[in-house]
């Protein structure tokens, strides 16, 4: 039996980010018609909190798709040459459930996430929207960059990182693939969101680093970083104030700690969540009302999304004779 291996340059160079973004749009509006099967992710912490491992299932009907991720998280790898995401996506054929692909999942995940935001900054943000914030100088700061200049002409962008020479490489970096676009470090992160039109935090912090205070009228935010129950990158104020929608429903309810921290404080409850971003896709639930109100799109990240993404790799990579044919075990 022949598998496709689709390493990380072969992943990153067949999925543009304007197309992935239309990948991901499609496969929300098909978990929102009900045309996936979707459980929650199992995550493995390590004891010491060092890292995790999460495994990501899932099968999709529109196109049908059927898959696994597993991926490892170790936010200590920040600033070396090991990003914090390692791991693979698995595709099977959804008719005999032969292992058709291995494709690499750091560039799944990068692409993919950022794209979330993406249309979710298309569907909510002001349509003169001209100012970003980006929190954070990883990986995810990197597409979200990418994926905020699709979805709206930005022509300003602060960057804030922990690291301000971090910050300073970033800059440096995306004024050189940007170079319309005025794009400076911010020294706090106070500095880099106010007057802000939106907001992508992107950080591996567990605490908040963005008050609602901060924010202005109008403002979209993309809250990203923040991936487990235990952690969080909004305080509650930031919350509260903003009409909140996120990738999935169910999963916000059991993992999404910018979520749950609000609720366990009594500050709010199940019925904040207004919608999923595939139901405002479809219509089915108010996006933004008005220029003044403050709109929060909070991702987890959800298999549907990788697999779509992988998914679209594959069938381009098959077009195209990209990949390394390996023959693996499965046949009788």
């Amino acid at each position: 039996m022949s598998v496709l291996l689709l390493d990380q340059a072969t992943v990153r160079a067949l999925l543009p980010m304007q197309e992935c973004m239309r990948v991901v749009a499609d496969a929300l509006r098909a978990l929102a018609r009900g045309a996936a099967v979707l459980p929650l992710r199992l995550v493995v912490p390590l004891p010491d909190r060092r890292g995790a491992l999460a495994a990501m299932p899932a099968w999709l009907g529109e196109p049908a798709v059927l898959g696994l991720k597993t991926i490892s998280f170790f936010p200590g790898n920040l600033g070396t040459a090991l990003d914090c995401h390692q791991g693979a996506v698995l595709l099977f054929d959804p008719q005999d459930g032969r292992l058709r692909a291995i494709l690499d999942a750091t560039a799944i995940t990068a692409i993919r996430t950022a794209a979330a935001s993406g249309v979710a900054t298309e569907a909510l943000a002001r349509d003169d929207a001209r100012t970003l914030a980006i929190l954070g100088s990883g990986v995810q700061a990197v597409t979200h960059l990418d994926a905020m200049l699709h979805a709206r002409p930005f022509a300003r962008v602060r960057v804030w990182s922990r690291d301000p020479a971090r910050a300073a490489t970033f800059v440096a970096k995306a004024a050189q693939r940007h170079a319309n676009v005025a794009i400076e470090a911010a020294a706090t992160t106070e500095a880099a969101v106010r007057g802000a039109d939106v907001v992508c935090t992107v950080t591996s912090a567990r605490e908040p680093i963005l008050e609602g205070a901060w924010l202005a009228p109008g403002a979209h935010v993309n809250a990203v970083g923040s991936s487990m129950r235990t952690s969080r990158e909004l305080d509650t104020a930031a919350v509260v104030r903003a009409r909140l929608y996120v990738d999935r429903r169910e999963s916000a309810l059991a993992e999404a700690g910018d979520f749950l921290f609000p609720k366990h404080e009594g500050a709010i409850d199940d019925d904040h969540i207004v919608g999923e971003i595939g139901d405002v896709l479809l219509g089915r639930v108010p996006g933004r009302r008005s220029a003044s109100e403050i709109t929060l799109f909070k991702s987890l990240g959800i298999a549907v999304e990788d697999l779509a993404a992988a998914q679209y790799v594959y069938e381009r990579a098959l077009a195209t004779d990209r990949g390394t044919s390996l023959d693996f075990g499965g046949e009788r």
